[in-house]
């Protein structure tokens, strides 16, 4: 492959990362009334660790070189598949819309920004060294929010409250699957900057197949425990195909390539993106209220965090 056309597949990663991703909201709506979200997602995990195995003994993938890279591996795994996953399916499965769950993990953008503006001074990747920011380099960078990223995170969250606030008056949102929204928030954003900060360059199937069997260990208990049982309708069966085969395989494999190249600074400033796509995929697809108070909070959560993404220094790709 000649180094232009690479350069070019490099550069269209985010965004097919970005369209990939905004399906997995759409397929827990559809997966999601046949089976308990944790019993899907164990049997999502076996699955993709099973392609995961079969590829690497046929492309005989390097594994991890130390058993530090392993750990810090699985606590990737269990923060970005089984926190961040098991919050979103867990949140649809008790009602609240694909919209919804899109709009509020979106904001992943603007977590992101505050702590790269207030720590990035002291942030360490792929498990090396840490390195300053030299002010003569990065004239830009500060150690306090700028008033424009200010004004992003009011933006963003004033979209937020008129979107979530007419959610909770139509009986959607309720404090149980919002706080299930925000755990999953707070595990996307979590795992993205700690496998930026501990977790060394290696193959990406091996590296998946780690965070998958630690998603698996930790899924697996809550899955024998909650109520409900499988039903194996086709729209099961769809859902399960396209969640081990596009969003394990293809989605995640992608967003660990990105963080690695050093790339995860453009998918986050992309995110804002998913919330509008994955609305319109819900009104279309099950008919989700789709009003213009509603189209206009996602505009301005779009837009904050849109500003306060593409401001913060530490977030320019």
């Amino acid at each position: 492959m000649s180094a232009s056309r690479q350069n070019a597949l490099i550069r269209a990663m985010p965004l097919v990362f970005v369209l990939i991703w905004s399906t997995g909201f759409i397929v827990a709506r559809f997966g999601m009334p046949h089976s308990p979200p944790f019993t899907f997602l164990v049997i999502r995990y076996t699955l993709s660790v099973v392609c995961f195995g079969v590829w690497i003994a046929l492309a005989r993938a390097a594994w991890p070189r130390d058993s530090r890279q392993v750990l810090h591996l699985a606590v990737t795994g269990v923060l970005m598949h089984a926190g961040y996953l098991g919050g979103v399916w867990a949140a649809v499965k008790l009602g609240l819309g694909a919209g919804t769950i899109a709009l509020l993990v979106g904001l992943q953008p603007i977590l992101t920004a505050i702590w790269v503006t207030v720590f990035g001074a002291s942030m360490q990747s792929g498990g090396g060294p840490s390195r300053e920011i030299d002010p003569g380099v990065h004239p830009g960078y500060e150690s306090r929010l700028t008033s424009r990223q200010w004004a992003g995170l009011a933006l963003g969250l004033a979209g937020l409250v008129l979107v979530v606030w007419r959610k909770l008056g139509a009986g959607e949102g309720t404090m149980i699957n919002l706080s299930l929204a925000i755990f999953a928030l707070l595990c996307i954003t979590t795992g993205t900057l700690y496998q930026k900060r501990f977790v060394a360059a290696c193959d990406v199937r091996t590296a998946s197949f780690v965070q998958l069997v630690a998603a698996f260990v930790v899924s697996l208990p809550i899955a024998v425990l909650e109520p409900g049982t499988v039903d194996w309708h086709p729209a099961f069966i769809g859902a399960m195909a396209w969640s081990v085969l596009a969003l394990t395989l293809g989605g995640s494999s992608l967003l660990y390539l990105l963080i690695q190249r050093g790339a995860a600074t453009k998918v986050t400033s992309l995110l804002y993106l998913v919330p509008p796509c994955t609305a319109v995929m819900a009104w279309a697809i099950f008919n989700e209220v789709l009003t213009a108070p509603m189209m206009l909070g996602m505009a301005l959560t779009a837009g904050g965090v849109a500003l306060v993404a593409r401001t913060a220094p530490g977030l320019r790709g």
